[in-house]
């Protein structure tokens, strides 16, 4: 598995884990996490080969816990929490942050207000005029969503 790979795990694992309305700090830490591990020079794996979990903790930002996380993550695919998050809300709900004009913001009121999980019913709920009923959305953030979609959709 790739550094890119791994922070890619950590940075879905965030934006999932702020879905579910953990703790900002909790969230930051593994937003922080993948930020590092995408910059690492030396592939992660190689590193843990080398030095185990210890080596990880050496990074900035790699604490005890995700040390281990990552340790997991490298020798089976996966982690405890990884797979908690994914098995509450799923991964695909983090498909719609693809549309131009959808942050983790807007995310959360459609995930928890509309149960949109996915593209396609985010499609269907865009086509049937479901974004009029968003408080906040103007009219030119709506239009933004529809022209994006419909790319997304040309792909």
């Amino acid at each position: 598995m790739t550094n890119q790979q791994i922070a890619e795990v950590f940075r879905r694992l965030a934006n999932l884990l702020e879905l579910r309305g953990e703790n900002f700090f909790k969230v930051r830490s593994y937003q922080s996490a993948a930020d590092t591990i995408e910059d690492w020079p030396q592939p992660l794996a190689e590193l843990v080969a080398e030095n185990g979990a210890a080596g990880l903790r050496e990074l900035p930002g790699i604490g005890e816990a995700i040390s281990k996380k990552i340790v997991d993550l490298l020798s089976t695919g996966s982690f405890k929490l990884w797979d908690e998050v994914r098995a509450e809300i799923p991964e695909s709900t983090l498909d719609l942050l693809q549309v131009d004009g959808v942050g983790i913001k807007t995310l959360k009121i459609f995930y928890h207000q509309f149960c949109l999980t996915n593209l396609d019913d985010f499609a269907k709920f865009v086509a049937g005029g479901g974004l009029n009923s968003v408080e906040g959305l103007g009219e030119k953030l709506q239009a933004r969503i529809r022209i994006s979609i419909a790319q997304l959709r040309n792909q």
